[in-house]
């Protein structure tokens, strides 16, 4: 895919700039071309002014001041200073849209060879330009634009004049968005409000106000969930209601970002979006109505009734179902309205209460009685966000709920156990599958979703802060070391998922060459090979990369993971290992014109084949995840937040509110078998049982970690404290 010429774009008077920005005062609709309000900048007293526009503002290519022949020769000099010294940009607004009568845009700091020294501010601001440009793609095309279009099977649009055109589309806001035909799509008939809400705290964050303005508007007017429509209960619940709980948190928290008169303190709107996510959860909550507890895989908005999957027997997905407990209890500490929490609670009770073996879950669950389908062991679809959710729910609760502590380094242990094996030349670290329970082979396929994985480890070692602090607060031992040391290895599987392929971007799925039978952790330490460039490159043997599995969908989990590695261990590594990752997004998934970024059929090919989709998360989760890798570590610190797993912030409290765990783990002794009686923390074990699931006896990398997860290094208990 070819380029436009670009113009440079260079950040570097971001400070100065920064508390100059106004609002213009515009209606938030308003889509100006800054370059055509630039053409007259010297004719003018003032330049318009916008929060959302970048500190670096674009000068139109059309130059007044040339064909201006009464200015002196001196005064022409000091203008081509001035603006030698601001630099000629273009805005970001108008990156996202090529200036009329012009092919140049901002993007040609794509071509530049680094700098000696590293502007990562600048860098960020590339991200946000990224965003500006897909924001404003979707916002043209796919919400509010002035095409006439069918609407509810007629054309009634196109005898509207522009004006009342404008006012009925703007009540659309399509839930999808295909840049490449340039038009959008509904999953709802009224529309959910799918990319704007999973966004709005992205928007807060990089202070886009204009358009979060635009959004809370249509917010606040057109969005509805009373519709008589089936929805997918994990996603709606993560993308939706964590969306509006996070654009809460972030509006009243932190009120300079994008800061916006209706969010204030009194203001008649000021619980907007608490008051849609209330309305959303209690529709929600009807899927927690079956026999068992297990929410049901989709849920009706109108008749609040859970609906069980039309697949797999009407199985839940295991990580679908255990992926709710962060948004939930979020909402309970806010209302008080326990019912919130104790839903989410009980499945958790159910889940734990089927004692798998070393913590490790097969990927379905039956609703009817709480018990799992199946065998299939995986991190990927369908398991992820399980595992990540344990370590985040203790992280949550400020450290308040330890039974999730102890059910994740069970989990991390048994990962380590059963799924850990490396790659037959190269020995990079892999996370498997056990396709058939823990007993059958190992599959050697990693699913890009399995790269939250290093960065979670790393978040649960230290609990969020930096390993120098965790290490200052005697917080620090080998049980720490051995997961940080995971965590590396793993990400850089992660990274050579990019570098293995001709667009540097990763494929949805990767297989790797292993031995037979596979290399176990037990039989290291294994060193992966390092990540040498060129076609030939041994290393790149070892990754297996099929067609059918070639495609790109922009998902955020190295990325996320990177940022956390980063934040954690301060290694700029992790930060030039991003940008060379968004500059291959920018290559080959940027669109020319104005449409924004596109997901791709395959990375295997240059130029590669494109599959006319922009995801939510792209807008909610990559870019979010890119922007804060750039950006300073005191912009919301790890050790004051948890992100739940579509990259939407909630803070940590301390429980309240009468708030509590409710429930205690079954007893299981040092081999993971469950006991007869129940018991608290720190008992003697009772009788095993022989429910246990076939538990084995640990094995040799296990010994320092008890029956419950527990580190048994003296005067410690391992993991985050």
């Amino acid at each position: 895919m070819s380029f436009p010429a670009s113009n440079n774009v260079n950040g570097h008077h971001r400070h100065q700039s920064d508390a100059s920005w106004g609002s213009a005062g515009q209606n938030a609709y308003t889509k100006s071309n800054i370059g055509a309000k630039l053409d007259g900048y010297f004719d003018k007293k003032e330049l318009p002014m916008y929060k959302d526009k970048p500190y670096n503002y674009a000068s139109s290519r059309r130059k007044p001041w040339y064909r201006k022949w009464r200015f002196t020769f001196a005064v022409i000099l000091s203008l081509v200073g001035l603006l030698s010294w601001i630099g000629l940009l273009s805005s970001p607004t108008d990156a996202a849209v090529k200036a009329k009568g012009t092919s140049k845009s901002t993007w040609s700091w794509m071509n530049k060879p680094g700098a000696a020294k590293v502007d990562w501010d600048d860098r960020r601001e590339k991200v946000k330009e990224a965003f500006m440009r897909s924001w404003d793609g979707y916002e043209k095309y796919a919400w509010g634009g002035f095409t006439p279009r069918r609407i509810d099977g007629n054309e009634a649009l196109r005898h509207l004049d522009v004006k009342h055109q404008a006012s009925r589309l703007a009540r659309i806001g399509y839930d999808q968005y295909h840049p490449l035909s340039k038009k959008g799509s509904q999953m709802t008939p009224g529309g959910m409000g799918w990319i704007i809400v999973d966004a709005l705290d992205t928007l807060m964050i990089m202070n886009l106000t204009s358009r979060l303005s635009h959004a809370r508007e249509w917010i606040s007017t057109t969005l509805s969930y009373d519709q008589d429509q089936e929805v997918n209960t994990f996603e709606t619940t993560i993308r939706m209601l964590g969306g509006l709980l996070s654009a809460h948190y972030l509006s009243t928290t932190f009120p300079d970002m994008a800061p916006l008169a209706d969010d204030d303190q009194g203001a008649p709107g000021e619980d907007l979006y608490l008051e849609k996510a209330t309305d959303l959860a209690d529709r929600l909550l009807g899927a927690f109505e079956s026999d068992s507890g297990i929410p049901y895989a989709s849920v009706n908005l109108k008749t609040l009734k859970g609906v069980p999957s039309h697949a797999d027997n009407g199985a839940s997905s295991t990580a679908e179902a255990t992926s709710l407990q962060l948004e939930f209890k979020y909402l309970a500490m806010l209302t008080g309205e326990k019912d919130y929490w104790s839903k989410v609670e009980k499945v958790m009770q159910i889940v734990d209460d089927n004692a798998m073996e070393d913590g490790l879950l097969p990927i379905f669950i039956y609703t009817h009685d709480g018990t799992f389908k199946g065998a299939n062991i995986r991190l990927g679809s369908r398991g992820d966000s399980y595992y990540e959710y344990l370590i985040k729910q203790y992280l949550q609760t400020s450290n308040e709920e330890p039974v999730y502590l102890h059910m994740w380094n069970q989990a991390l242990a048994g990962v380590r156990k059963h799924l850990v094996t490396y790659s037959k030349k190269s020995h990079f670290t892999i996370i498997a599958e056990r396709p058939n329970g823990l007993e059958s082979s190992l599959q050697p396929k990693m699913d890009h979703l399995v790269c939250f994985m290093p960065g979670t480890i790393a978040l649960a070692a230290t609990g969020g802060k930096t390993v120098a602090e965790a290490k200052k607060a005697g917080k620090w031992g080998k049980n720490e070391q051995a997961d940080l040391d995971l965590a590396v290895e793993l990400t850089k599987t992660c990274w050579g998922m990019y570098k293995t392929t001709a667009t540097g971007l990763a494929p949805e799925i990767t297989f790797f060459e292993v031995d037979d039978p596979p290399k176990s952790e037990a039989d290291g330490p294994f060193r992966s090979a390092e990540l040498v460039p060129g076609a030939s490159a041994e290393w790149k043997d070892d990754f297996v990369i099929k067609s059918q599995d070639a495609h790109n969908l922009q998902r955020p989990e190295t990325v996320e993971t990177l940022f956390y590695m980063w934040r954690i261990t301060g290694d700029d590594m992790y930060r030039a290992w991003g940008w060379e990752m968004f500059n291959s997004f920018v290559n080959y998934t940027r669109l020319e014109g104005d449409a924004g970024f596109t997901s791709l059929s395959t990375v295997l090919e240059v130029p590669p084949g494109t599959r006319d989709n922009m995801e939510s998360f792209w807008l909610a989760e990559t870019l979010k995840y890119f922007y804060l890798l750039f950006s300073p570590t005191d912009i919301l610190p790890l050790d004051t937040i948890v992100l739940n797993t579509e990259a939407h912030i909630f803070p940590r409290s301390k429980l309240i509110r009468g708030l509590k765990t409710g429930w205690e783990r079954k007893p299981r002794d040092k081999d993971g078998k469950v006991t007869r009686e129940r018991k608290r923390y720190g008992e003697k074990e009772k009788v095993t049982e022989s429910k246990a699931s076939g538990a084995e006896k640990k094995g040799d990398g296990e010994e320092t970690r008890d029956a419950e997860g527990k580190g048994k290094e003296e005067g410690k208990e391992g993991g985050v404290s």
